[in-house]
């Protein structure tokens, strides 16, 4: 059922989002280092491999230079037009494609890069193994301006792993051990929300009963 939701509203997203898209891929080509899209190996259902399109925001060389594979505020690395395309979640619709050949879900964990995956613990990762990674879900809702977490941060690097990717763990363990369709299209929804009304607390209302978010991560 699920799958089937997935690629029927990805089609139609794709349709419909052509149009706008175009206009990206041409200022893309255009500015920063002439790059279109960013591809990366990130970890799908059953630990299997796959490509990941995103547009491109940040320079070639990016995750071997500076805070590496995450990124902070402000992030140096990241082109002029990309703040703009990050800002807006723009980035994040080549994914649309992956969504629609099967590589990823609507709804889910958020795929993740073998060297973060491999801080998740074995319990963890054999869950978050039976099901399709997702293009939102309830820790990217949560965690929506994760840079912010990150500011002034002396190890950057360090907190993400001991301090956010638990709270993560707990998030994504929590979205799988609920999953419903009504919880599916509420992400959605909430999702679009929080995009158009970044300050809203729609979140702690929409979601009842998700694992609290821990006083070290109180911002």
């Amino acid at each position: 059922m699920v799958r089937s939701l997935d690629f029927v509203l990805s089609f139609l997203a794709l349709v419909v989002l052509i149009p706008f898209l175009v206009p990206v891929i041409v200022i893309l080509r255009l500015t920063g280092e002439g790059e279109v899209f960013y591809i990366q190996e990130r970890v799908g259902r059953g630990g299997q491999s796959f490509w990941l399109y995103k547009f491109a925001t940040m320079l070639k060389n990016s995750p071997n230079i500076g805070s590496g594979e995450i990124t902070i505020q402000n992030d140096p690395r990241v082109l002029p037009f990309g703040k703009f395309l990050r800002k807006t979640k723009i980035n994040e619709l080549p994914q649309i494609w992956n969504i629609l050949i099967g590589d990823m879900s609507i709804v889910g964990p958020r795929p993740m890069v073998f060297n973060t995956y491999t801080y998740y613990s074995e319990d963890s990762r054999r869950k978050l193994n039976t099901i399709r990674p997702g293009l939102t879900g309830i820790g990217s809702i949560v965690f929506r301006d994760e840079e912010s977490y990150l500011a002034n941060r002396n190890e950057p690097m360090e907190f993400y792993r001991y301090q956010i990717i638990p709270y993560k763990s707990d998030l994504e363990l929590w979205f799988i051990d609920n999953y419903t369709l009504w919880l599916y299209l509420k992400i959605i929804f909430v999702t679009a929300w929080v995009v158009f009304f970044p300050s809203s607390k729609i979140v702690d209302k929409a979601f009842v009963g998700i694992p609290r978010l821990p006083d070290n991560l109180d911002i």
